[in-house]
């Protein structure tokens, strides 16, 4: 060591933290933070509406199944005329009437709450979309609904009452039916005719967005027999010549409406 040399010794303490800059950082951070914020409220705004809409409509399908619950007994009735009320039926099971009260009042609350359902949904999608846009969605929700209740309404007035007695004295067989299968086999027969009888309005807009012209279609008419004869087998709940004709008919009637649709919207 040199004369006159002096050695720092090492310090025992650390740094002490400067609290200025602590809360500089702090500033800078809540800064960023908020302007993050500010740019994902409009996401925020859309969510918090999608979720008052939705209560909104939860709220309407839980009125709607209050109601239900007083008329259930009358809907089972009627629902069970074609086998010949609810004295037709018969329970092996001890939760099968009461399960089978619970869902026709459900079921029967949705579609009486369904108004209001495509009326927030509405209310939800109106806004972000042009004045055309609105005009064909307003057209479009009223077309679906009546053609839904049309392929509902034909199910009830012209297939089943051909359907059921068929399938009920097959080969002379006394059947006994169950409420669960019964009720299951006609809401599940009603829906998916209802869905068949949606065609027209499909082709529609795929005629608006360029995708088939009304020459495609007329000019594919063999596959559309072959495809309504598939989707008859399908939905049907047997493949006789009779059951299967009831359905095949309408879809080929639907299919010429979708054709004159499609040339009309191809005009635009």
């Amino acid at each position: 060591m040199y004369k006159g040399e002096t050695i720092e010794a090492p310090s025992s303490k650390k740094t002490r933290r400067n609290w200025r800059g602590f809360f500089q950082a702090f500033g800078r951070a809540h800064k960023k933070a908020s302007a993050e914020f500010e740019t994902s409220m409009p996401l925020l705004k859309h969510l918090d509406e999608l979720r008052q809409r939705l209560f909104k409509a939860f709220l309407a399908v839980l009125a709607t199944t209050a109601i239900s619950f007083v008329f259930s007994k009358q809907i089972i009735d009627y629902l069970a005329h074609p086998v010949g009320g609810s004295e037709g039926l018969v329970s092996i099971d001890v939760t099968e009437n009461i399960s089978i009260f619970m869902k026709v009042s459900l079921l029967s609350g949705f579609v009486l709450g369904m108004p209001f359902i495509v009326y927030q949904a509405l209310r939800f999608i109106m806004p972000g979309l042009k004045s055309n846009e609105r005009l064909w969605l307003l057209l479009g929700v009223p077309f679906a609904s009546l053609l839904f209740a049309g392929g509902v309404a034909f199910t009830w007035f012209i297939m089943l009452p051909v359907a059921v007695p068929f399938l009920t004295n097959f080969l002379g067989i006394t059947t006994q039916v169950r409420p669960a299968n019964y009720f299951d086999f006609i809401t599940r027969l009603m829906f998916w005719i209802g869905v068949c009888f949606e065609m027209p309005l499909i082709v529609m807009f795929l005629a608006k967005l360029k995708f088939v012209t009304a020459k495609q279609l007329i000019s594919g008419w063999r596959y559309a027999i072959v495809g309504a004869a598939i989707v008859a087998a399908v939905v049907t709940p047997t493949v006789d010549p009779v059951n299967m004709g009831l359905v095949t008919a309408p879809l080929l009637a639907l299919y010429l409406i979708s054709i004159i649709l499609a040339a009309i919207v191809g005009r635009d």
